[in-house]
């Protein structure tokens, strides 16, 4: 038989002979030969993941335009025989490479912890005879059983049995077990939960519905923001070092210098000014941010999402065990022809059983005020739900030995049973109808005397109500510039009801039609695109829809985070920019989730927002930083050589700079800074500008410096050892620059590890500088002169950048108010209409 892929769709419409005849079986099921030769066609009934070589993997991290920089760098080295550079070049690089591939490494967690959530092992008739086997073993055409509390193994059609109860929420999201009846369709992955069916295994592995939602999250994931930055920072800054490396070899070989001595020199320069260690500083001051998050209840699985989070734009949550407790309650109870509300509670506990766990009878059993009083009652005979008579019903003794029978059940089928008076029915569904437009679920509640005619008591309002925390986190997140969207695989009624309750607003669309047949965010309308972007939150969505609506809103420019809980999210929580498992999530979703909340609640993801802008604005002031000294260093160097004719700084000198420097710089992981109310993200051009005429404004400065020193008729070695102190000085105050878009002067002040580092390193320079430790000594008034002159500089480079962010947001709102006129009508009430 050829390996046939069965639409589970299409299966389901059809009867269970159909289905036999598709896929070549009967009610005997397989004989153990033919199921070994389907397996050969269909593979294992499991999640098959591609592997990849691990060495190959590694030496990826290796390929890339920082990589090659650094990887000649080293090359050169090892030609001029500089070691000890060579094993720092070296030491760098493989931390870099580390890094990426341990996170990398976590990251494909994602499909191995899928594969835990299928079921171990299956009944399955083989032979014309009931065995257990691996459930990876399953084909097409097996006949298995279903019973309590098993995992189904397979996409299967119910072929024989009374009915089943199966819970799915964690495939679809649906807060309730779903009832299954002959002829229905059982996923993958759900649990059974009542009941006992037999079933035809029509699908299989990646085949299934289940097997699709982890396909989905192997093809899932963005490309981080981070990345890019690092990228982008680290292509101009290189592409700057070579073009005024090549400038600089060409004009000194025309003058005859020596050109190993050359090369040797603007290597060191070179690997002095571009960012071999900027990966390894932003990583670990992204590290220290997730040890800060750990300690607040949430575990950061990808080191790149903490940047992410910080210009997060839109949040969307999982309703069901995220904005709500996932859990049925009770609400107030409307009578019929009952005396109060306990008494229909009384009834519809005396017509549940504790022991099946059934999440509407605990419901109902929960609302009791008093839980002695079912002492009083005998339970002689229990007659559980199936989708055919759609109720309960019990026998029940009382402590006076008096005999009645209690039901409940959908509303519809207990006025059936009561056979009520039109008035009476009208006025029930009336409440029903009010009911389901507040997103609540009923059941009608019955009692009869034994052989006597039935009586409607009342009806039950059942609903999972919202955490105490979710409305106090979603206004908190409002603050935060987040715009919170519902997303839920329940009704649209019960939907609204939540998001209204939450002040989300009412704006609910319905995933199936959004997306109706194409379940791509690429192939959308765009009006279905504005809908998505505009709406508060989507109802009736598919593991597919959830990971499309991240698609889209990502398309339409946002960053996105996605809470989940259930192997249903997982798709989405890898796809968004920030992918949140929430407490208790389940380890397919903890895998995908680049962020693990270990506590109760949304409380803590607004914690972690803020701690990531906190840590954002770390990683921008070293960039620009980074930036503007690669700038000072470079073209001061390069000019003083080109113009001047003279080695303003020598190869050892500029070793040690890289050193002081690069030491405090990483201590900015716990400096002290400005959170911004509205998400933040990387505006290269912002970076760019700021960090350019810094730089190019400390070139000026180093300059002045120079002129100062010939001046005072300083030798050429005295010389470079005061352009060595300058650099080191006015590098580490424009730190102080660089670290806060405000006035130097206020706060948030410097954190002490920032301080303390900066001012031992200081007086490291000042040392060695006046003792001549490997540089030629300086007199205790030439060093005076430099620091004065520094903090004066300081002061200048401060109002430069205030100037310079005033004119940026500036220009930025003069363009907002622009494009907001631009879209306005020329006629004050719209479009004229023409008489």
């Amino acid at each position: 038989m050829e390996a046939r892929v069965i639409d589970i769709e299409q299966a389901e419409k059809e009867t269970p002979e159909q289905l036999y005849k598709e896929v070549a079986s009967g009610p005997q099921g397989l004989a153990s030969e033919e199921a070994k030769q389907r397996l050969s066609q269909y593979g294992l009934n499991a999640l098959e993941e591609a592997k990849e070589n691990p060495l190959l993997k590694a030496l990826s991290y290796f390929w890339g335009p920082i990589p090659w920089m650094i990887e000649i760098a080293a090359v050169l080295t090892v030609a001029v025989q500089h070691w000890m550079d060579f094993a720092i070049i070296i030491v760098l690089l493989v931390f870099n490479a580390g890094v990426g591939f341990w996170e990398e490494y976590k990251a494909s967690n994602a499909l191995a912890a899928l594969k835990k959530q299928l079921a171990l092992k299956a009944r399955v008739l083989r032979d014309k005879h009931w065995q257990g086997v691996e459930a990876k073993f399953l084909v097409p055409g097996d006949v298995i059983r279903v019973r309590l509390g098993d995992i189904i193994p397979a996409d299967i059609k119910l072929i024989e049995g009374d009915y089943l109860s199966v819970d799915q929420a964690a495939l679809t999201g649906e807060s309730l077990p779903v009832n299954k009846k002959t002829g229905d369709i059982a996923y993958s992955g759900s649990v059974a939960k009542q009941g006992e069916m037999l079933g035809l295994v029509a699908a299989t592995g990646a085949n299934t519905y289940f097997g699709r939602t982890a396909q989905l999250v192997e093809s899932a994931g963005a490309v981080s923001h981070f990345q890019k930055a690092v990228m982008k920072v680290g292509d101009f800054l290189i592409f700057l070092a070579l073009g005024l490396s090549v400038t600089l070899i060409l004009v000194e070989l025309m003058r005859g210098v020596s050109v190993l001595n050359l090369i040797s020199f603007v290597l060191i320069l070179v690997v002095a000014s571009i960012p071999v260690a900027m990966p390894a500083v932003l990583s670990v001051t992204m590290a220290l941010g997730a040890l800060a998050l750990s300690k607040m209840k949430a575990i950061v699985s990808r080191l790149q999402s903490i940047e992410e989070m910080a210009g997060v734009d839109i949040l969307c949550s999982d309703k069901t065990g995220t904005l709500t407790e996932g859990k049925l309650t009770l609400g107030e109870p409307t009578p019929i022809t009952a005396s109060n509300a306990q008494e229909i509670v009384l009834a519809g506990a005396l017509a549940s059983r504790p022991e099946d766990q059934d999440a509407i009878d605990l419901a109902v059993l929960a609302g009791l005020e008093d839980q002695n009083v079912l002492q009083q009652y005998e339970q002689s005979n229990f007659v559980p739900f199936d989708p055919v008579s759609k109720r309960t019903e019990a026998t029940i003794k009382d402590k006076q030995g008096k005999t009645f029978q209690v039901s409940k059940g959908a509303p519809q089928v207990i006025l059936d049973l009561c056979k009520v008076d039109d008035t009476t029915k009208a006025k029930v569904e009336k409440i029903v109808d009010e009911a389901a437009t507040r997103g609540y679920r009923t059941l009608g509640v019955a009692r009869a005397v034994s052989g006597g005619s039935w009586n409607m008591l009342g009806i039950l309002p059942l609903y999972d109500p919202p955490r105490a925390d979710s409305a106090q986190t979603i206004a908190q997140a409002k603050d935060h510039g987040l715009k919170v969207k519902m997303v839920t695989g329940d009704n649209m009624a019960i939907a609204r009801e939540i998001s209204r309750q939450l002040e989300l607003g009412t704006n609910i669309h319905l995933a199936t039609d959004l997306f109706k047949d194409v379940v791509s965010a690429g192939n959308l309308s765009q009006e279905a695109e504005a809908k998505i972007e505009q709406s508060d939150g989507f109802a009736q969505v598919f593991p597919e829809h959830k990971y499309s609506i991240v698609k889209a809103l990502q398309a339409a420019g946002h960053l996105v985070a996605m809470t989940g809980d259930g192997v249903n999210d997982a798709p989405a929580l890898k796809q968004a920019e920030v992918g949140i498992a929430v407490s208790g999530a389940t380890d397919a979703a903890r895998a995908a989730a680049a962020l693990v909340l270990t506590a109760p609640g949304l409380s803590t993801i607004i914690q972690a927002v803020t701690e990531a802008r906190r840590i954002f604005e770390r990683m921008l002031s070293y960039t620009i930083y980074r930036i503007a000294m690669t700038i000072d260093i470079m073209f001061f160097v390069v000019i003083s050589m080109l113009f001047l004719n003279v080695y303003p700084i020598t190869a050892v000198m500029i070793i040690i700079l890289a050193l002081l420097d690069d030491i405090p710089i990483m201590t900015i992981a716990y400096d002290n800074t400005y959170i911004d109310p509205k998400p933040v993200r990387w505006e290269m051009h912002r970076v760019l500008t700021v960090s350019s005429v810094l730089g190019f404004l400390a070139v000026i400065e180093t300059f002045g410096l120079l002129l100062i020193g010939r001046d005072l008729q300083l030798d050429t070695p005295h010389l470079q050892t005061l352009v060595f102190l300058q650099l080191v000085v006015g590098g580490h105050l424009m730190l102080f620059v660089t670290r806060t878009k405000k006035p130097l002067w206020r706060a948030p002040y410097p954190a002490w590890q920032l301080l303390g580092a900066i001012i031992a390193t200081q007086v490291f320079a000042v040392f060695m500088t006046a003792y001549g430790w490997l540089v030629p000594e300086l007199t205790w008034p030439l060093i005076g002169i430099v620091w004065a002159y520094n903090l004066a500089w300081m002061l200048v480079q401060d109002v430069v950048k205030l100037s310079i962010y005033r004119l940026i947001e500036d220009r930025a709102q003069h363009k907002r108010k622009f494009l907001s006129k631009a879209n306005q009508p020329l006629h004050p009430h719209g479009v004229a209409k023409h008489g």
